[in-house]
Order: structure tokens, then C-alpha cells, then sequence
């Protein structure tokens, strides 16, 4: 069989192949461990020496299933989801029909952005906003790689309020980080209410909390096996301990108040987690005012709110108790289109600037 399959690159996830016949060929996809929750994440190339169509079968561990459309890239393409001709059950398996040639196509639950991707994409923009954003490693992971935090401010840090902007605590979770991004860009625009919210305002970014997580193909836990967003509290993760450290220290040195974080994920569907305890905290009014701007912004759309204090220990549950602030975990939907995506995030980081710009 003239067929070839690898895992070897970082954000892969393939566990065994096993040919069914020439047609057919079946991989089998583990979590790194369990229990985990059904984010059955998986990565690999795969050619063929001569021209041929493949079909793949998917196979999880009992009480796990098929989550993610298939997303596929050349080195040639960009990426973009499998037809929906192409995809087929076959004895209640997911299956995928696959066009090879000699150059490796990439399968993937969601798009590949590595730790490595992610450093390229905020140092172009430490780069470009010299006076602005300020780089500073805040400890680092598991295995070594190192944890970034964005300190954004102009003028003196001091006495202003802090906002904190959080992503990839959860590997794959891909739609998250593309709002993150939209989000974070739109408040470097220096427009009036950039100029406005920066001579109130500093902003913490931690853009990529898990990067063993993102680069070993993870479905969501970290290097140790750990939900970060489930230690908020315990603090046994290196990740955990030093953004939360680095925070409180910041906070604490520079007599700021944390007024928000806001956490970004992904899942089945867009939606937003925010708490129940409102009064006495430091915006009670924002997730009303927020929420209802921006769904005025999209007249045909209007997300889930699960309005709830936080029974784990969760990032949402942290900003809360540890400083009396405002959090909302923002949720967007696995396969929620990406241009809006992106264009939601940027609403979003309008609307909260505005918002702010008011207090």
C-alpha cells in the first residue's frame, strides 16, 4: 500500500492506524488521558505515492464520539472544512473520503495554530506597538515552554483599573483564540475609544495558557494530565500558579482594581457563562449593557447567557472571588462561521471599551 500517515508535528493527534482494505483505512484517536470530557481532538497528514481516493474511518474509546468536521490543508491551501458530499457512517462510523496525491494533506479537527504560530503572531504585534505592548514571561510550563503575558498601557501603569484577557487553556478549543485575536486587535486600533479606554485602562493579555497542551495535540487537559480550567484554586499547574500570580502581583503593585476577565473558549455553540452574583461587584451592570449591544449589532443573533456562579474552580469563579469582579467565560460554537467569529470579537471589544470609557 503506497498510502502514508504521520503524527510527527506539533498539534498532531493519531494513535494507531490499521488498513481495512485498499480502500479503507481506519485511525484510531485517544485522549491523553481520563476522565476528559467529549473534546475528541485529532491531527495528521496523509498522501499517497500515486493519485488515489481514501476513505477514513474514526475510532474513539468507548463513551467518546465524533465531534469535529473535518478541516483540511495543503501547503499550497488554506484551510477549509471537508464537503459534506465526503463525509459518510460506515458500519456507524464517521467516515471521510479523501482525494490523495504525492502532497501531504493535513486532517484536522480545527485549524493548527501552534505555541510557535502564537509567539509569531504577538511578537509582530510587540512590534508594532513598541510604547504600548509590554512582553514579559511569567514562568513557564510542564515541559519548559514558556508562558507569555502582554502588559498593555501607555503613560503610568499606575492606579488604572486592570482588564484581563485570557485564551488556550483548552488546546483545540481554535473558534476561542480566533475571537481572542479579533478582540485584542481591535482594542490596539488607536481609534478615540482605544485613545479613551488606554488613559483609563490597563490591559493583561495571557494569550496561549496551555502550550504543551496546544503542541502535543491535546484534547484539553495539560502536560500532567490536568483541566487548567478546573484548577483555578487548587493552583497544582505550573500555567494556573503563574497567571494567577501574575495578575494578584500586578494588581497588588500597581493599586489597580481587576474590573473584568473575560476567558475565551469554544464549544458546541456559541454562548456566554457569566455569574449570578452581581451586586456589589465591580460593574453590575456590564453584562446587561454588553450583551445588549452587541446583539443589536447582529439583529438575527442572540447567544445563550448561563448566568451561574461557579461551583469549580474556574477562571470565571476566581475573577469573583478574588477581586469582586466581573468575568464571563466567551463561548463560540465549534463551527461557528470564521469571519464572524471575528467580526463578533471586534463588536465585543468595541462595546466593552465604551462601556468602560463611561465609568
Amino acid at each position: 500500500m503506497d498510502i502514508k500517515i504521520s503524527n510527527d508535528f506539533d498539534g498532531a493527534r493519531l494513535n494507531n492506524v490499521e488498513q481495512i482494505n485498499d480502500t479503507l483505512i481506519a485511525v484510531s484517536i485517544y485522549p491523553e488521558n481520563a476522565p476528559i470530557n467529549n473534546s475528541a481532538y485529532y491531527a495528521f497528514k496523509i498522501w499517497s505515492e500515486t493519485p488515489k481516493n481514501m476513505h477514513v474511518q474514526f475510532k474513539y474509546p468507548k463513551d467518546y464520539e465524533h465531534r469535529y468536521i473535518p478541516k483540511l490543508k495543503t501547503n499550497a491551501t488554506d484551510w477549509t472544512p471537508i464537503s459534506n458530499d465526503d463525509i459518510f457512517l460506515v458500519d456507524s462510523l464517521y467516515t471521510i473520503k479523501l482525494a490523495l496525491t504525492k502532497e501531504p494533506l493535513t486532517v484536522a479537527a480545527q485549524e493548527i495554530i501552534t505555541s510557535i504560530d502564537t509567539k509569531k503572531w504577538y511578537s509582530e504585534i510587540i512590534s508594532s506597538n513598541p510604547n504600548l505592548v509590554h512582553y514579559k514571561t511569567i514562568g513557564k510550563s510542564v515541559l519548559g515552554k514558556p508562558l507569555p503575558m502582554l502588559d498593555l498601557y501607555t503613560g503610568d501603569a499606575k492606579e488604572k483599573d486592570i482588564v484581563v484577557l485570557i485564551s488556550r487553556q483548552h488546546p483545540p478549543e481554535i473558534t476561542g483564540f480566533m475571537a481572542f485575536q479579533s478582540f485584542f486587535k481591535t482594542i490596539l486600533t488607536n481609534s478615540e475609544i482605544s485613545k479613551e479606554f488606554f488613559s483609563k485602562y490597563r490591559v493583561l493579555v495571557f494569550p496561549i495558557v496551555n502550550p504543551d497542551g496546544v503542541d502535543l495535540g491535546h484534547w484539553r487537559h495539560n502536560a500532567n494530565g490536568i483541566d487548567l480550567n478546573r484548577d483555578w484554586g487548587y493552583y497544582r499547574q505550573p500555567e494556573v500558579k503563574a497567571v494567577t500570580k501574575a495578575i494578584v502581583k500586578t494588581a497588588n503593585k500597581s493599586d489597580g482594581e481587576v474590573v473584568i476577565g473575560i476567558d475565551f473558549h469554544s464549544t458546541q455553540e456559541d454562548l456566554y457563562y457569566t455569574s449570578h452574583t452581581m451586586e456589589g461587584t465591580t460593574i453590575p451592570h456590564f453584562y446587561d449593557e454588553w450583551f445588549g449591544a452587541i446583539d443589536a449589532a447582529f439583529p438575527n443573533y442572540t447567544p445563550n447567557e448561563i448566568r451561574e456562579d461557579s461551583t469549580q474552580p474556574v477562571s470565571k469563579g476566581w475573577f469573583l472571588t478574588t477581586f469582586g469582579a466581573t468575568a464571563v467565560t466567551y463561548e463560540i460554537g465549534d463551527e461557528t462561521p470564521r469571519d464572524f467569529v471575528k467580526e463578533k470579537g471586534k463588536v465585543a471589544a468595541i462595546e466593552m471599551m465604551k462601556i468602560l470609557n463611561k465609568r
